[in-house]
């Protein structure tokens, strides 16, 4: 049964549409109309507000983190199917008929929440790259993907496996985009559409 309640919270947790929430309550409309329909900071940042965008991505991040470390307070052991959980639930919401976002932020956080070392991998590959590319796509993808090598090489092969499935989940999840950066129109934050 813990198995059950570790992933029902980090999915519960998880599926608060933070990005959604916030675009309505500062008048920016439904976030499902405007850019990709996606309900993350990326897209939250084509509103043109970019204060709304950090705290959606801050939001993301920490519902995820919130919920491992709930997890881990009581039910120790659980913790990796609380991140699993949580990115199920941000990716696939029941209340927006399981359309959600694509599970980069609240990866990060549930990295972070697992193994700081793991977290920090991630940070530095995602803001590194972003800072870099100005690509959102790549840096998010790849952080991703780092996310279980990290893992595995610190020694938390029981996290590698799930944040494995996870970042094969955000590769999915980006199909579109690797589309765009194979035919090089992907757009760069800060570009104009």
């Amino acid at each position: 049964m813990e198995n059950v309640f570790a992933l029902a919270l980090g999915y519960a947790l998880g599926s608060i549409p933070f990005g959604l929430i916030l675009t309505r309550l500062s008048g920016a409309g439904d976030l499902r109309s405007i850019g990709s329909g996606n309900i993350g900071a990326t897209n939250v940042l084509r509103t043109g507000r970019k204060g709304i965008a950090a705290a959606t991505l801050l939001l993301d991040l920490l519902k995820a983190l919130v919920a491992v470390l709930l997890v881990r307070a009581y039910w120790p052991g659980h913790e990796a199917l609380a991140a699993l959980g949580a990115i199920l639930g941000h990716c696939f919401p029941v209340w927006l008929r399981f359309k959600g976002g694509k599970g980069v932020a609240s990866m990060m956080g549930a990295s972070l929440a697992l193994a700081w070392p793991i977290g920090a991998a991630y940070a530095v590959t995602w803001l590194g790259l972003l800072a870099i590319t100005r690509i959102s796509s790549l840096a998010g993808m790849t952080a991703a993907v780092v996310a279980p090598l990290a893992a595995w090489w610190l020694g938390h092969s029981d996290y590698a496996a799930v944040l494995a499935f996870i970042a094969v989940l955000v590769l999915v999840l980006h199909r579109a985009n690797i589309q765009r950066l194979l035919a090089g129109t992907e757009p760069r934050i800060g570009s104009k559409a």
